[in-house]
């Protein structure tokens, strides 16, 4: 048995720490968080100061229990969890659980797993800090505060079924997406015409060569017309040249955000499977640890970035920077994320390579020199009226950083100006150019985009709302939630004019664009849309960017020692608890109800609104003689912007669309989505097919692949009882209603001669004795 016993959160950590420190150590993994809330009141007894109630998870047992074992065996515990706050608090935990005294338990963080971080963070242990482990505990307090006093009143307020719920940060977060929707539905695109003239030139060889020159922006086609007929016969000439140095400057290297942004920009990675990968990457030694908000660089990691500067590119290429953080409160001891050693240029695991390439790359260039260019403008005049066309290029006269490294951008950052120029050829005040054409092309003012994952952190962090440790999980909970969905939009075509004038002509001329196309951005649901509503008017402060930004700030002075947490909380659920009485006694019941219009054969009202299962349109009033009549929006459609036409159109289901084997063939969309019913069977539709469109040719061979699928998997029905026998990838298995039950052992051959009676003291016997549930493992991102 090892003297000493140092408890990390990963096992893959635990075999690359045990490695390093030899055979007086035994590292053990506690596998993230050991303890949390209990379920049950909360798991915090409001009246005794905010106390949580903690208790030891059932699939945490067998690990507590083990690493109390070998506790008793062991010299001395040492405490090697994250260097964060959820870190600390893990050591905290575990303190508690094993017996430990805080103040006394030796607690070592480190930045990277190499040889020299693991030795002198032995070396200079500390012990757990009890500012961080409060911060922790006051940021999980409150949210469990809020989760679990707004979830009910969201079931008892939304006219949708009951799993609804709520979040500090995560409403937040749905209120910025919602609002960036409406913006996007409210805008209207404004035509303006830009001029573009194309000249010709001979370049430094001699060869003539095209290059293209700007002017005015008209508002109206008939002044753009007006400017081209005044063209008409012109002489152009080169009026002015302006030769100008330029550089650019290197990115600093990643936080946490910077790196999500990038390699969802470059790599197209979702901010969850980003950190999945940085995690594997730090565990295994390879980069510094990936949450944090610092874009500090120690001194050795600099020392090893300009050898390697040096030796691969030349001195000239290296420049020692040292970045600040605009956030004040980032930690400035700790470092941005780099690899451990820089001479790494690669890693082997192919799933990890392109992120640490990522790393490696804008590390490297963040101590490199500045790009440095030369842009020309050049003004041409028209002789025919007073306007002048620019034309500008740049000449990139030594690339710096860029040899190794360019950031992308976003598309909020990317306008028609801001594109790379190119080069313009040798030109000189004076000199006479022959113009080949130029157009006024009409152009569209266009919407904010929608976000994407990365761009979305991007502004979260910008309004200082949540810390490197909650991107990723707050953007997976309002996607799990139904609040938001990540999805494609089609583009669709729109025509635009050019004007062109050659050869001294003035030519109409049309064309077509396809505009509003995305790709992977965040779409808020109607559930998400009124949720966020609802929210808004009730408990404005939870909603509010400015308050939650302030919660953070007060956490920074939990972790500072500078506030009590119990004070904190009790500042917030004060206020808080009087808003949930009095929306539960006063607020009306929330369905995002709109009035489209009226049914023109019937006269009724027609309304969009959520229902039980959902976002759908209704003809007619619970109140009126004859039943309403309801149909479900498709998965394109929104409660907010759905017409009384395409409305209408959804009452075309069910549809009737012929007859097969003498049975009548029915498409419908039910509570789990479209269907063929046929024969008092039901096959589900893929997505490959619209109900509204699908035809009879094409719904028989889906009958009659999917009945016989049915009929392969089928080995007993008992009609009367609804329960059936059937055969699974894993064997028979009983299935009463949506339940599931297993067959033990010994029955699964001759499952097809099982009673009704034994089927029913099977399922009983299943009831009484469920299988245990091991819960997946948690992963910190």
């Amino acid at each position: 048995m090892a003297k000493n016993l140092l408890i990390v959160e990963s096992p893959a950590k635990a075999k690359t720490i045990e490695n390093i420190l030899g055979k007086d150590f035994e590292v053990k993994s506690c596998y993230g968080h050991i303890r949390d809330l209990e379920k049950v009141d909360m798991g915090i007894d409001i009246d005794n100061n905010y106390k949580p109630r903690y208790i030891v998870p059932e699939d945490k047992q067998k690990v507590v229990k083990e690493l109390k074992s070998l506790a008793k065996k062991s010299e001395e515990v040492w405490l090697a969890t994250d260097e964060d706050r959820e870190g600390e608090a893990i050591s905290w935990h575990l303190c508690e659980v094993l017996g430990l005294d805080p103040a006394t338990t030796k607690r070592i963080v480190f930045h990277e797993i190499t040889k020299p971080a693991i030795q002198s963070a032995i070396k200079k242990p500390r012990t757990v800090d009890m500012h961080l482990v409060n911060a922790q505990q006051a940021r999980r307090v409150l949210d469990r505060i809020v989760g679990f006093e707004l979830s009910p009143v969201l079931w008892r307020k939304m006219s949708v079924k009951n799993n609804l719920s709520a979040g500090r940060v995560q409403s937040v977060a749905v209120r910025l997406i919602a609002e960036r929707e409406r913006e996007i539905n409210a805008f209207n695109a404004v035509s303006t015409f830009r001029i573009e003239a194309a000249f010709t030139a001979k370049d430094v060889s001699g060869k003539q060569v095209s290059f293209t020159a700007e002017g005015k922006r008209y508002s109206e086609e008939t002044t753009a017309m007006d400017f081209l007929k005044s063209c008409v016969g012109a002489k152009y000439s080169v009026s002015d040249i302006q030769v100008k140095p330029g550089k650019k400057s290197p990115s600093a290297p990643f936080t946490t955000s910077t790196l999500q942004q990038e390699a969802s920009r470059k790599l197209g990675y979702s901010v969850s499977r980003t950190m999945l990968i940085a995690q594997k990457l730090y565990e295994s030694g390879k980069i510094t640890y990936m949450r944090t908000d610092s874009v500090n660089l120690s001194e050795t990691a600099m020392d090893d970035i300009r050898n390697q500067v040096g030796s691969r590119y030349g001195a000239n290429y290296h420049q020692t920077r040292q970045y600040k953080n605009k956030n004040e409160t980032a930690q400035e001891a700790h470092e941005a994320i780099r690899p451990t050693y820089m001479e790494n240029i690669t890693v082997e695991d192919s799933d990890c390579r392109k992120l640490y390439d990522l790393i490696w790359k804008r590390t490297m260039a963040s101590q490199m020199a500045d790009a440095e260019l030369e842009k020309t403008i050049a003004k041409i005049q028209i002789s025919t009226n007073k306007e002048e066309l620019t034309a500008s290029g740049e000449v990139l006269k030594f690339d710096g950083f860029l040899k190794v490294y360019r950031e992308d951008r976003d598309e909020e950052d990317i306008s028609e100006e801001t594109d790379q120029e190119g080069m313009l050829p040798p030109l000189s005040v004076g000199q006479q150019l022959p113009m080949r054409e130029m157009k006024a092309t009409e152009r569209f003012s266009r919407p904010l985009p929608r976000y994407t994952e990365a761009s979305l952190v991007k502004k979260l962090e910008e309004l200082g709302i949540g810390r490197p440790s909650t991107y990723a999980p707050t953007i997976s909970t309002i996607q799990k939630r139904g609040y938001v969905e990540k999805r494609d939009k089609e583009g669709i075509k729109r025509s635009f004019r050019i004007l062109q004038l050659k050869n001294d002509a003035i030519t109409k001329l049309a064309d077509e664009e396809t505009t509003g196309a995305e790709k992977s951005k965040l779409f808020p649901t109607d559930l998400g849309l009124v949720v966020t509503d609802f929210l808004k008017q009730y408990f404005d402060d939870i909603m509010d960017y400015n308050f939650t930004a302030r919660i953070e700030e007060e956490f920074d002075e939990v972790a500072a020692g500078k506030l009590k947490w119990n004070s904190m909380i009790d500042d917030f659920y004060t206020p808080f608890k009087k808003d949930v009485e009095n929306t539960i006694e006063n607020a009306e019941r929330a369905s995002g109800e709109r009035e489209l219009g009226m049914d023109k054969m019937t006269g009724k009202k027609v309304i969009a609104r959520m229902g039980r299962y959902g976002p759908m349109v209704q003809i007619g009033d619970a109140n009126d003689e004859e039943k309403p009549r309801f149909a479900k929006l498709k998965n394109t459609q929104s409660i907010e912007t759905i017409s009384l036409e395409e409305a209408m159109e959804l009452f075309k289901l069910p549809r009737n669309v012929g007859q097969f084997e003498g049975q009548d063939v029915t498409i419908n969309i039910g509570r789990f989505g479209p269907y063929i019913a046929h024969d008092k069977k039901f096959y589900s539709l893929s997505k490959d097919f619209d109900p509204y469109t699908i035809t009879l040719e094409e719904a028989e061979p889906i009958i009659v692949e999917k009945r016989t699928a049915k009929e392969e998997r089928t080995i007993k029905v008992f009609e009367k009882e609804k329960i059936q026998l059937l055969r699974g990838p894993y064997g028979p298995y009983i299935k009463q209603g949506l339940r599931n039950y297993k067959l033990p052992k010994e029955k699964l051959e001759n499952a097809a001669d099982l009673s009704i009676e034994e089927v029913k003291a099977l399922i009983e016997e299943a009831k009484a004795n469920p299988p245990k549930r091991v819960p997946k493992r948690k992963k910190k991102d």
